[in-house]
């Protein structure tokens, strides 16, 4: 990495305030060699901890090879219908057997075997190696060596691999595929018989029996083209990609974009490797408040080459992602899905192939926001005239069906205070939905995910999954059954085999094996909960202490914060390594909160984000690491408490100093999205709103930056094309004007995230130690 240019806006102190009560030796070179040893110290430390199961073709059956401990495995071999779970083979016996076959001692813990087959003959299986086949006995156990005359292995082995690799039986990679696409499959008519292209930003149609595949501004004017629109215009033009085709070839409905304005971002790489001089460099990125390009559907008659006139009363202002559209099968109209901009109003409307009547389906309109990017799902079910749709209309996310011919709830298929996370699967000929589910069970972390079943219309509503646990789900080729691997930060995974009709357990696969970890002297991560702001909502946290941890002594208190809208963030499932535990490490508290503001809770909790990002959920952390100390008087936080984040966290650590500078004290930013103006024009426009009113300027660090109190470090690449390096540039501007002291690095050449290389982590820990513990970094 090519150095970096410290900006000498302010002077670091040479000397520093002592920290309060700190009782053991932290910020040592010896606590940092801890921390950078952490992530190789913890590497492959866990075992029994994953089930990839490879089925029989019928799916009953399937085999699984799981580690047990460094470099050795276990091949195990599970009836799912009579609930065994057992060695797929004497692994002893075939050692024994390869041993004496090529000479070399081979351990029945290492064998070098590459996979399982299943024969025909169901008490048959066939290791393979990478020199051998061995056929396996199941009733006797026998393992006799195959030749290459005997090698035939059941037909449909990799039958399950390929159909699960295509997402035939897990709806999680579902498409929701509008139509035409913009190549010449796109373009052309379904029964094959001519093709629509655009040319100077127009419609032309012609036939595809004169042996052309396709149309482009250089194609002949003799090639058969005749026009289908000619109101497309650069500034107000049809795409290639935006059309989509009647499935009985009649009727085209195209989208005309206007085009939006131009947003240059321009930045100068100070450093490059190939020359002395500076490059600049340019891209498009659209802010907050830019006009933005609109696509509006037109429809056409192909046999009279007319275009029927549509209403736009309904969709008066798009917004600039390329809406869905979808046909019914006997072509009489189309769904188009209308995403209002300023996202407060999502529609279904249903077009009139014949009339361009306009309908609306399905209206959902909100005071605050719809949040189309993360909770949108709509399925159409066309042989019923019907959808499925996610709304958040009751305070809580959930699926409507609605009666797609009249634009009316049928009725309610979930309910209840809890949410729907996603949608796996749908099965309109059973009637049925599987889905990801939270705060499902009362005595559960509500951010855990559990997967259930539904019907259609509401009822039989089953819970697939049970264990105090985040969950994740795999079922086989069938659906009868499913593997379901659960865990918390505070415990390791374990995978069990459950009935895909009704949950129940059949038998457990594996409960993961972490005594290595725990020797190293790992500390397991604690989950905490306390009140929020309206001192009745649970706020969910963890904790994280040292390994050298000393319950008498006392600790600054640091949080890793992320406050985006468009999640959740405390970590659910287990993992040995965290990147917080690093600058626990060092001699500190580290802990992360999900605040109100944060998704995946109720609609009330996410919309306190709403033109109010600056609030990052402060209140509720606040009161979290009060009520933290309480319990744990370790937990010092007579120093003020320590702050870190990169993007929305770089702006929300800022934000901690600027608005709450009585408890925070010192903040680590990087690459922050400080004033939502300067940022991407999606992310931003959801969840602070259009059009841009005075409170965007109200929550900007720049405007705020007169404000600081504590100690701050900015850092940021100046090759940054995620959020614009001059938001935090303009901070900085905003804080010499103030006369504030702080600390500035700018990396040369890099980009979104630098924060993260082993230099910006290392400045991180720097600030935080000098700051927080009172003691220069890195002594002997």
């Amino acid at each position: 990495m090519r150095g970096c240019l410290v900006l000498g806006i302010a002077v670091a102190l040479l000397s520093v305030e002592p920290a309060a009560s700190v009782a053991v030796a932290q910020g040592r070179q010896a606590d940092y060699d801890r921390a950078n040893a952490l992530r190789e110290l913890t590497r492959n430390k866990v075992f029994r901890d994953s089930v990839r199961p490879e089925w029989s073709s019928d799916g009953n059956r399937f085999w699984y090879k799981v580690a047990i401990a460094p470099s050795q495995f276990e091949f195990v071999l599970v009836d799912a219908v009579a609930g065994t779970r057992e060695p797929a083979f004497d692994h002893q016996q075939l050692a024994v057997k390869l041993t004496e076959e090529h000479g070399e001692t081979i351990e029945a813990a290492s064998l070098p075997v590459e996979r399982l087959e299943f024969r025909t003959a169901p008490n048959e299986l066939v290791v393979v190696t990478k020199a051998d086949r061995w056929l396996v006995n199941r009733p006797s156990g026998e393992i006799t060596q195959l030749t290459t005359a005997d090698a035939d292995s059941s037909p449909g082995n990799g039958e399950a691999r390929n159909a699960e690799a295509r997402g035939a039986f897990d709806g999680r990679n579902r498409r929701r595929d509008g139509g035409g696409a913009g190549n010449e499959a796109g373009r052309r008519s379904p029964d094959g018989k001519c093709i629509v292209f655009v040319r100077d930003h127009q419609l032309w149609l012609r036939p595809t029996d004169n042996g052309q595949s396709g149309g482009n501004a250089s194609t002949a004017a003799n090639d058969g083209a005749v026009p289908l629109s000619l109101q497309g215009t650069a500034a107000n033009g049809f795409r290639d990609g935006d059309l989509f085709w009647s499935p009985d070839s009649k009727k085209l409905l195209a989208l005309r974009t206007r085009a939006g304005e131009k947003h240059e971002v321009s930045f100068v790489e100070s450093s490059p490797g190939n020359q002395i001089q500076p490059k600049v460099h340019s891209f498009d990125y659209l802010k907050p408040g830019d006009e933005i390009p609109q696509p509006v559907p037109h429809l056409f008659d192909i046999e009279s080459r007319r275009e029927i006139p549509l209403s736009r009363e309904l969709f008066p202002n798009p917004w600039m992602s390329r809406p869905e559209v979808h046909w019914v099968d006997d072509s009489s109209r189309c769904f188009y899905v209308y995403n209002q901009r300023g996202h407060q109003v999502l529609r279904v409307l249903s077009i009139d192939a014949s009339t361009g009547e306009v309908k609306v389906i399905v209206d959902e309109q909100s005071d605050t926001f719809i949040d189309y990017a993360y909770k949108q799902f709509l399925h159409l079910s066309h042989a019923t005239n019907e959808l499925i749709w996610m709304s958040e209309r009751d305070g809580w996310n959930h699926l409507y069906l609605y009666d797609s011919t009249v634009g009316a709830v049928k009725n309610r298929i979930t309910t209840g205070e809890w949410v729907v996370r996603g949608i796996d699967h749908v099965d309109d000929e059973k009637r049925q939905i599987w889905f990801r589910a939270g705060s499902l069970h009362e005595e559960q972390d509500p951010y855990y995910r559990h997967h259930c079943r539904v019907n259609f219309d509401g009822s039989n509503l089953t819970a697939l999954t049970e264990g105090d646990g985040d969950h994740d789900v795999r079922f086989s080729p069938n659906r009868r059954f499913l593997i379901d691997t659960y865990s918390r930060v505070d415990q390791p995974p374990v995978t069990e085999l459950r009935s895909g009709e009704d949950g129940s357990l059949i038998c457990e696969l594996e409960r993961a094996d972490w005594s290595r970890l725990l020797e190293t002297g790992w500390q397991v991560p604690e989950r905490f909960v306390a009140k929020g702001r309206d001192r009745k909502t649970d706020i969910f946290g963890v904790i994280y202490r040292p390994s050298n941890f000393d319950p008498q002594a006392k600790y600054p208190v640091i949080e890793k914060i992320y406050a985006g809208p468009h999640g959740s963030f405390v970590p659910k499932e287990f993992a040995a390594f965290h990147s917080a535990q690093e600058i626990a490490e060092l001699g500190f508290i580290v802990v992360q909160i999900d605040g109100m503001g944060t998704s995946n809770r109720s609609k009330a909790f996410h919309d306190v984000c709403w033109k109010n990002l600056g609030d990052s959920g402060f209140p509720d952390r606040i009161l979290w690491i009060k009520a933290a100390t309480q319990k744990f008087p370790y937990m010092d936080l007579s120093n003020g408490v320590g702050i870190y984040g990169g993007s929305a966290g770089g702006q929300s650590s800022t934000r901690a100093l600027l608005a709450f500078g009585d408890f925070y004290t010192v903040a680590v930013s990087d690459c922050g999205c400080h004033d939502n103006r300067m940022d991407k024009i999606w992310w931003n426009e959801l969840w602070m709103g259009w059009p841009i009113g005075p409170h965007y300027a109200e929550q900007s660090n720049v405007t705020q930056a007169h404000r600081l109190t504590g100690k701050l470090l900015l850092t940021v690449g100046e090759l940054d094309r995620n959020v614009d390096p001059a938001s935090t540039m303009q901070v900085v501007d905003a804080l010499i004007k103030a006369d504030k002291d702080f600390e500035l690095l700018v990396f040369p050449g890099k980009g979104h995230g630098i924060g993260e290389s082993p230099y910006g982590k290392r400045r991180r820990r720097d600030f935080l130690v000098r700051h927080l513990l009172g003691v220069e970094p890195r002594r002997q």
